[in-house]
């Protein structure tokens, strides 16, 4: 099957790290597409950055569908775009942070997240609920860093990662962790080991549950709220994406 992973943002090392973690977890008979966008934030810190970037992840839709790709990743915790790209394809849309909080429903209790800067905790906030979430989530909890801060200091950036989610377990009582930006991926594996409960790197996590359906031969549901948009006149930069 092949399976496009779409990093809303437009700096390509941090696809490259996504694409690493994508990679680890697939099966052998899987192929993985990682991409950025042609347009787009460099990276994703506030509502403005999420929903600009919303046009670049449904134009790699677009071009997945050109491409026979089997199912999508939205890989940023935000999950921009997400309902939007399922009315635009009959394959399946999976966004990290929808896949890392239900696979930690069925291996924990209840868990936080650790994420970057304060100012996304708002939008975490609101994601959760919209997922009906808020009664298994204990916390979420930021550190000082921006996104392209992981890649640009990875040491400073797992010793962040690793102070709060200590504090998670001993303040919080959670029971795992997850990592709230697709560019922790390359920390989970050793801070699971260090912390001794479940860290879920929401990108691994989309990529196993693409797989898994797939093989049952699932598709979206057109029936209703993911049917195609009607067909209507779209002006200016937007008239590329009028439905034809």
């Amino acid at each position: 099957m092949k399976i496009k992973v779409i990093n809303p943002n437009t700096t390509l090392e941090m696809t490259k790290g996504i694409e690493h973690a994508a990679l680890s977890a697939k099966r052998a008979d899987t192929e993985i597409i990682a991409v950025s966008p042609e347009m787009g934030p460099a990276s994703i810190e506030s509502f403005y950055d999420e929903y600009l970037s919303i046009a670049g992840v449904l134009d790699e839709v677009r071009k997945g569908e050109r491409q026979g790709v089997d199912a999508y990743v939205i890989a940023c915790y935000g999950d921009p775009g997400l309902q939007a790209a399922r009315e635009v394809t009959h394959a399946p849309v999976i966004g990290i942070a929808e896949a890392s909080l239900y696979m930690a429903s069925m291996l924990a209790a209840r868990f936080s997240i650790v994420t970057v800067l304060p100012r996304i905790k708002t939008m975490l906030e609101e994601l959760v609920s919209g997922y009906g979430m808020d009664h298994r989530v204990l916390q979420i909890r930021t550190t000082p860093m921006c996104v392209l801060d992981f890649e640009r200091d990875p040491e400073r950036g797992i010793e962040m990662l690793r102070q709060e989610g200590r504090r998670a377990l001993e303040e919080d009582d959670a029971e795992a962790i997850l990592l709230g930006c697709a560019g922790m991926a390359d920390f989970a594996d050793s801070l699971e080991t260090e912390l001794g409960v479940p860290v879920i790197d929401g990108v691994v996590a989309a990529v196993k549950f693409a797989e898994a359906i797939v093989d049952l031969g699932k598709t979206t549901s057109k029936h209703k709220t993911y049917k195609a948009p009607e067909r209507k006149p779209f002006t200016g930069m937007l008239q590329p994406f009028a439905n034809r």
